[in-house]
């Protein structure tokens, strides 16, 4: 199986992003319930929406921070779906 790289992003509303991948699919993904059940320090600044809007595509991941502090696997951002 090909692995799958996100392409582009965009913040659309309250902890979500437009995600496309390098197959032209599209795909909105919410990550405010992780944010919210998660307390671990390494994640509570992307609680702040300014914060959680300073993400990047690096190497085909969204990540936040400069040493990627918060990053999720591809393949379940290509679900939709994030734990």
């Amino acid at each position: 199986m090909k692995a799958i790289s996100v392409i582009s992003a965009k913040y659309t509303e309250a902890f979500k992003l437009e995600i496309v991948f390098d197959n032209n699919k599209k795909k909105v993904v919410d990550f405010e319930a992780f944010l919210q059940t998660h307390n671990h320090p390494q994640f509570n600044k992307y609680k702040k929406e300014n914060n959680f809007k300073r993400f990047k595509i690096e190497n085909g991941n969204i990540v936040w921070g400069t040493n990627w502090d918060m990053i999720f696997p591809v393949h379940d951002l290509y679900k939709g779906k994030i734990n």
